[in-house]
């Protein structure tokens, strides 16, 4: 509804077409474009999804201080709720260094950063009552082309899943910003709950799962391993 090209109802009649349940996921955060920004907002969203027969979630930004906003009443009524990683604090910057930032600081390492990342990710899920984090493997765009084993150590592949298993929150397999099947395995192995995400925000993407779907199935995941909504969601209401 915030930057997506369907309307409700026809992002249900192609998800449904495509054979998945509707879940509509908008993002909620001051610091993103065309994203629902208030508590007000929250509350008109949630209004209008209410009609509707799909999961009510929402994605909050970690760097951004609206998840922190929200009144009980309103975090009840999510079916469940989605944390990212769209910004990394670093020592000595004005501001989160965004994922979708062009250029590193010159001083800036990509092992200094992901020793960064790693950090707001574990602080994201001590604090963040959140279902699911988003696109686990994001990191910003000059180093998304790097060697996965440079970015992703065995020290650094733990560090994410055991924060996700001491929190309690789901590793989304995201059709979109696609994570490596050794950490998928990993997660899956250490008790991790799997979530199926398209990230979708065109005709074209909404309820494709064909990639999660077939990553789960490769790490040996069964339908028990599944982040299911309307069972598991939301942890602030557990």
């Amino acid at each position: 509804m915030s930057d997506g090209e369907l309307t409700v109802p026809e992002l249900i009649d192609v998800v449904r077409a495509r054979g998945v349940r509707p879940s509509v996921a908008d993002h909620l955060s001051s610091d993103v474009s065309l994203a629902i920004k208030s508590v007000d907002a929250v509350r008109r969203y949630l209004d209008e999804l209410e009609p509707f027969d799909v999961a009510r979630a929402g994605e909050f930004c970690w760097h951004d201080p609206l998840w922190r906003e929200l009144p009980d009443e309103l975090v009840a009524r999510f079916s469940h709720r989605i944390g990212s990683l769209h910004a990394v604090h670093i020592p000595g910057l004005e501001r989160p260094l965004s994922m979708f930032h062009r250029t590193l600081p010159d001083d800036l390492t990509p092992a200094s950063y992901m020793e960064y990342h790693l950090d707001d990710i574990e602080r994201l899920a001590a604090e963040m009552p959140v279902d699911i984090l988003a696109h686990p493997t994001l990191v910003p765009i000059p180093i998304r082309n790097l060697p996965v084993d440079e970015l992703w150590t065995d020290s650094r592949e733990e560090r994410l899943v055991e924060a996700l298993f001491d929190a309690g929150i789901a590793f989304e397999i995201s059709n979109r910003y696609r994570p490596h099947e050794r950490l998928v395995k990993r997660a899956h192995k250490r008790g991790v709950q799997l979530s199926l995400g398209s990230d979708g925000h065109t005709r074209a993407q909404v309820g494709d799962l064909a990639f999660p779907l077939e990553m789960a199935k490769r790490v040996g995941a069964e339908e028990s391993a599944l982040f299911d909504p309307f069972v598991h969601g939301t942890r602030a209401t557990r």
